[in-house]
């Protein structure tokens, strides 16, 4: 029986010939990530070890993202706490203010993640790096713990769904699109546990920007994580980002899935999904009704990369932000941030009339930079729903892509980019 690129990573990674979907074993980790929200409990539960210090400096990573700059004082603690921890053990990646970027779009610009890797992070949308072709993972801050002091964890192999990718997407149609619609066709829980698998030639009409998105909202069909193969786009990014060494792991022709589904990108349209889960998904043509919002957030670490603000921007260049409206745009990181300066972006969002922030999850998971009231509404990119997520328990939250995020900050009202005439 052949293994899936999931299972011959992690194979390698346990130092066996072969493994099969639910079985045990133990993994040799080549970076473990944690955040400001989530390292404090990790360090803690650290502190109670026999352990002196982390397995690898350099193969830990802990980034300010969530509350940073500080919204409160108990922030300010949490940051202190990973700040000393980081201090006391020399980690090579600590990544404070100035320097720090939303976790998940931080790593892969740092090169910290490459093809090959076995990760794991205390936040559930590590799942991300599965778009340069390594196989991460999401977990709690009590495996973060064991896997800083040893440098090892333990997983379920997971069985797998293979996703046949094939054609091309229309112009406003991104990667945000295309895992929407799957997680309206499978569920929140289709694919439990399970490694969501990507191939096919229309991957080749997905940026890397794109693969980041669809990867990091694996963790919302209930993937135990998504994963790309490594093709000549996936290297060339890597290439320009990374120094590491990485290594290329293909699927067997006789490896088993449990499911498989074609997706043609010719035939997705802008999708939507309603409060307050991400299978609840329209396409813009099936929303027959005026949607007032109150609020857009363009940004996250699903959607807060330099080719989502392009588009934002392009669709923002000839128009205002309707009256009314808050529109706040978050680059993921510094050098998304200076890059959209430098392009003049930043320029045109302010110019029709949105606001910009310093990298942060701020508003994504209801922290700051973005709370909703009783009743209101928000279009945003980020990747979550759920009842109360951004802040009043009595608020909607519409997930979409920075196109349509964009163009419903204009009309004030959900909208595609076609309303406009674009």
């Amino acid at each position: 029986m052949g293994m899936t690129m999931t299972q011959k990573i992690l194979a390698a990674a346990a130092g066996l010939d072969h493994v099969e979907a639910g079985q045990l074993i133990e993994a040799k980790l080549d970076l473990v990530l944690g955040n400001d929200i989530t390292s404090p409990v990790a360090i803690h539960e650290m502190e109670k070890m026999t352990v002196d210090t982390v397995f690898d400096k350099d193969k830990v990573a802990l980034v300010m993202d969530h509350f940073i700059p500080n919204k409160d004082i108990k922030s300010a603690q949490h940051c202190k706490c990973v700040r000393e921890f980081a201090c006391r053990h020399e980690i090579t990646n600590y990544f404070d203010v100035g320097e720090m970027g939303i976790e998940h779009a931080l790593l892969p610009e740092k090169g910290l993640t490459v093809a090959g890797d076995v990760i794991i992070g205390a936040d559930s949308h590590t799942c991300t790096y599965g778009a340069l072709g390594a196989f991460s993972t999401g977990v709690g801050s009590t495996d973060m713990a064991a896997g800083m002091a040893t440098g090892k964890a333990w997983f379920k192999v997971p069985s797998a769904i293979k996703f046949n990718i094939v054609g091309k997407p229309s112009k406003w149609v991104s990667g945000k699109d295309v895992i929407l619609h799957i997680i309206g066709m499978i569920g929140v829980d289709g694919a439990l546990y399970k490694s969501m698998e990507f191939v096919g030639e229309g991957i080749h009409n997905l940026s890397m920007d794109d693969r980041f998105t669809i990867a990091n909202m694996a963790i919302e069909a209930g993937g135990k994580n998504g994963i790309f193969p490594v093709d000549d786009i996936a290297m060339t990014y890597m290439k320009e980002h990374s120094s590491r060494p990485w290594k290329v792991y293909e699927a067997d022709e006789d490896a088993v899935y449990d499911e498989e589904y074609t997706i043609d990108l010719s035939t997705l349209r802008p999708t939507v999904a309603f409060p307050h889960l991400p299978e609840n998904t329209r396409t813009i043509d099936e929303i027959q009704e005026d949607i007032a919002i109150d609020q857009v957030v363009i940004g996250s670490c699903t959607n807060g990369r330099i080719d989502d603000l392009r588009i934002a921007a392009e669709i923002l260049a000839d128009n205002k932000v309707k009256k009314g409206v808050r529109c706040i745009v978050i680059p993921a990181t510094q050098k998304i941030y200076l890059e959209a300066m430098e392009e003049g972006l930043l320029k045109t969002f302010i110019e029709a009339g949105a606001v910009v922030s310093t990298p942060t999850c701020g508003p994504c998971l209801g922290g700051y930079m973005g709370i909703l009231a009783e009743h209101e509404r928000c279009v945003s990119t980020t990747n979550r729903n759920f009842v109360g997520r951004m802040g009043h328990v009595e608020s909607e939250i519409y997930l979409a892509s920075p196109a349509v995020a964009a163009a419903s900050a204009v009309t004030g009202k959900i909208s595609s980019p076609e309303e406009l005439g674009l």
